[in-house]
């Protein structure tokens, strides 16, 4: 009968720890740990840290249940709270593969805290703080799916700390010289396109309409939230390139 059965384990499986998932969340635990399986394999040492290099695509392959929106929204969720590291180390400048690492210290430092916030008492029976978890659980972590992200408008600090956002807008304005503020309007402008894309991604289309718009008296004034992440144009700007100024004229670029 058991031979007969083909979904338990005929092949390397996922593997989760409880403890972790119950402290940074389950698909959280699930990606850490299987980066942190690569990462021992790894014979890419950079600064004294060892890395991996993936696109979404090859993601997906290691993770098929899951969707490529809803790996970028796990693995921007991963970088804001600095549990884990990208960069990009590639030669090509237009090759924008990630490069990944787990923030070692930092996970280390969510665990103790939790484990400190969870055992309230020194005369607690068990044997640490996690026993507790279940009445005092104050994980922000929901669900990534599509549905949830529509339907499930609760009042978690992770939905609302707006803190890609606020990157995003300081990327901004660091690269134009303007000083656009971390207001709602702006986060309606960004928010949702973080659903598809990553902070990375969007920083990368401020890049690319930089090169062709600073410049020019005309575009400058539409390096702003409302015209750089519009839905039906942002997917192109991402694929642009960035133009070189030549000769100090200017850009003629009106796509927009």
């Amino acid at each position: 009968m058991n031979n007969e059965f083909n979904y338990l384990f005929n092949e390397r499986p996922l593997v989760i720890r409880p403890e972790l998932a119950r402290i940074v969340g389950l698909n959280e635990s699930i990606f850490l740990q299987q980066l942190n399986y690569w990462l021992i394999k790894s014979n890419h040492l950079i600064d004294g840290k060892k890395w991996i290099y993936n696109t979404y695509n090859t993601w997906h392959d290691q993770f098929p249940f899951w969707s490529v929106s809803t790996i970028k929204r796990l693995i921007t969720h991963l970088e804001n709270k600095k549990l884990i590291l990208i960069v990009k180390y590639n030669k090509a400048g237009f090759d924008k593969t990630n490069w990944y690492t787990i923030n070692y210290p930092e996970l280390q430092k969510s665990v103790n805290q939790r484990l400190v916030q969870n055992d309230p008492t020194s005369g607690s029976n068990c044997t640490n703080g996690l026993g507790q978890d279940e009445p005092t659980n104050t994980i922000d972590y929901t669900e990534t799916t599509s549905e949830t992200n529509k339907n499930h408008k609760s009042s978690s600090k992770t939905e609302h700390d707006h803190s890609a956002a606020k990157e995003v807008i300081a990327y901004l304005n660091e690269r134009t010289g303007k000083h656009y503020r971390n207001t709602s309007s702006n986060y309606r402008m960004i928010e949702p396109r973080l659903k598809d894309y990553s902070v990375d991604d969007l920083k990368h289309v401020v890049d690319v309409k930089c090169s062709q718009w600073i410049n020019d008296s005309k575009m400058n004034k539409f390096l702003r939230p409302a015209t750089l992440f519009q839905a039906s144009k942002i997917d192109g700007y991402l694929n642009e390139q960035p133009k070189k100024e030549i000769g100090g004229g200017s850009y003629n670029d009106l796509d927009f």
